[in-house]
């Protein structure tokens, strides 16, 4: 066994936390890992939400303009393909965890992808699969439905994989037990949202600016030859990436502490943390230890150890549980509170999608003379928003924070989140305000309509939607990869991603049950009319705040009340064999 002082001089050299380099052995930490493996993997983010945006932000307008659907269903099926594109991750993250391993995810997926985005370039260039011939027409060719929304699925399914996975490989570049590589994953977080940003702006203004004066054929191409070229550059990375193999289901130990906890229901509560069951520091793990916690405290009868720890560890694991798998499931089950209180604010960001753009789209966007702003671009606002909120908050206030409250992410996640919420209740507010303008302007001026209005009234609400994300969206990602097990990274990004994808399947039912309530009980005049002209949109953005409003006193609540993961250090240096398998041994951090 080695001594402390061996241990430490290896840990510089080496990285002791259960990855391992594209050749299976344990990599070396000057040459692997952290922001030179990092950068490869931001670079295909950037290139991913290139193509995101340039078609989530165009969508509606595609779909009311192209395949003419009146603004309703347009609004439904935009909320239903982003809800399924941030659902899919759940698969995804699942896959990657279980089976494939994060890198190979990225791989297969970003394959998909590509197919997905041949597909609906094809589908928007070739003459006979177009939506029209040569001639405007009003019913679009069945022919081109069918193979645009085969592509833009196909391209949900690739997201899925490519998301949980692509962000959770480029977090595991950055060694949790290295006081300095940990520091450096913090800022990952906020730096990986800047590259995704900048693919955010170039989508929502170069490609869709090609978009609306070329034509959506070529700003297809574009993105398909981006795409193509991302993965090359992401492969060329491939020597520099530490690797964490997949160790089965992580479901699976959770599924197992219930059943023992059940089976163990009529023993009393252990008096101590002594008569818990956990491996020994001579043990093969995997992974870190968790110290036992007092919340939930009747999953801790799965963990009852019998009378010596050697009978105890003979048992089967859906009989006897460790505390660390305890404590895993005690991890998820309290994500859940959290969880449900963060849809509303996923309900905000739904809106930026859909009616945000559509409400440009009537205002005038001239600049100068000739050149007109395509609707679209205003999203690059919100990009810009959580650009300048993210750098502000890494640089400058985290610094600060650090020093006054001794804690080194500067303030909590939770709090990170929480301070994002009343960002967004912000924005719907003033997003009322300013479309209650708009509707003034219209009635004013009835022959300009609200093309007598500047787009950039609207720059406020999207700006101030930008720095929801940069405090909640991040917030959120950190909070779901950092808190959830070890062995679920991926489908912990997946849980966050599922955040923004159930919003988007909530926001669809609730402007169908709006449109029916305020249809019933105002003599037929539903908030959301055949145009913005004659809906009520700003009532719409008000009850949204509202219900951002009553739900942040209870994101308060669990937040005040939750529970930090608590982690103990796991060492396998001595426990590596030649096949680059993990054990260890563990001291407490």
């Amino acid at each position: 066994m080695k001594t402390e002082a061996e241990n430490s001089g290896d840990d510089q050299i080496l990285v002791h936390d259960s990855s391992v380099d594209h050749k299976r052995r344990l990599p070396l930490r000057a040459s692997t890992g952290v922001w030179k493996a990092s950068l490869f993997i931001i670079a295909i983010e950037f290139s991913e939400r290139l193509s995101y945006f340039g078609i989530a932000t165009s969508l509606v307008i595609y779909l009311t303009r192209v395949i003419r659907q009146d603004l309703k269903t347009a609004a439904r099926n935009v909320n239903y393909w982003t809800g399924v594109t941030t659902l899919m991750p759940l698969l995804g993250g699942f896959l990657a965890d279980a089976y494939l391993g994060r890198f190979s995810t990225v791989l297969a997926s970003t394959v998909v992808y590509l197919f997905g985005l041949s597909l609906l370039t094809l589908s928007t260039l070739v003459p006979s699969l177009k939506a029209c011939g040569s001639e405007p027409c009003d019913e679009p060719r069945k022919l081109h439905e069918v193979l645009f929304f085969t592509a833009i699925y196909l391209i949900s399914v690739g997201t899925g994989g490519h998301k949980p996975s692509l962000e959770s490989f480029g977090a595991d570049q950055f060694d949790d037990d290295h006081a300095e590589e940990r520091k450096q994953k913090m800022s990952f977080f906020n730096w990986w949202n800047s590259g995704l940003c900048a693919g955010v702006i170039f989508g929502v203004t170069l490609i869709v600016y090609v978009q609306e004066h070329v034509g959506w054929g070529m700003a297809g191409v574009i993105l398909t030859s981006v795409m193509a070229t991302s993965l090359a550059i992401f492969l060329v990375g491939r020597p520099v990436y530490r690797y964490r193999a997949p160790l089965g289901s992580p479901l699976t130990p959770l599924l197992q502490v219930l059943v023992a906890a059940f089976t163990r229901r009529n023993l009393p509560y252990p008096s101590n943390s002594a008569h818990l069951y956990e491996v020994q520091a001579t043990d093969k793990v995997h992974g870190r230890l968790l110290t036992h916690t007092n919340r939930l405290r009747f999953l801790d009868k799965a963990a009852i150890a019998g009378e010596t720890s050697n009978s105890a560890g003979k048992q089967s694991p859906w009989r006897l549980a460790t505390v660390t798998r305890v404590e895993e499931l005690k991890l998820v089950l309290n994500m859940i509170p959290i969880w449900i209180a963060s849809l509303p604010f996923g309900i905000c960001v739904a809106q930026t999608y859909t009616f945000f753009i559509k409400q440009c789209a009537t205002l005038d966007r001239k600049i100068g003379d000739s050149f007109i702003i395509p609707a679209s671009s205003m999203f690059c606002l919100a990009a810009v928003g959580m650009i300048i909120s993210v750098a502000i908050y890494d640089r400058l206030l985290v610094p600060i924070l650090r020093k006054t409250t001794d804690n080194e992410r500067g303030i909590t996640i939770l709090q990170r989140i929480g301070i994002g919420m009343i960002f967004s209740f912000m924005a719907m507010s003033v997003a009322g305000l300013v479309e209650r303008k708009r509707l003034g302007v219209v009635k004013g001026s009835p022959t300009k309509g609200s093309g007598a209005m500047s787009v950039f009234w609207l720059g406020p609400q999207f700006l101030i939607i930008g720095i929801a994300d940069g405090f909640a969206l991040v917030g959120l990602q950190e909070y779901f990869y950092d808190q959830v097990p070890d062995s679920m990274r991926s489908l912990g990004i997946a849980f966050y991603l599922s955040v923004n994808g159930v919003a988007n399947f909530v926001s669809s039912l609730l402007i169908t049950a709006v449109d029916r309530i305020t249809g019933k009980s105002s003599g037929g005049k539903s908030w959301f009319g055949d145009n913005l002209n004659s809906s009520r949109l700003d009532h719409f953005y008000w009850l949204i705040a509202g219900i951002v409003a009553v739900n942040l006193c209870f994101f308060v609540l669990f937040a005040r009340h939750y529970a930090y993961k608590s982690v103990q250090r796991t060492t396998v240096a001595d426990c590596f064999d030649g096949d680059g398998k993990a054990g260890g041994a563990t001291s407490a951090v």
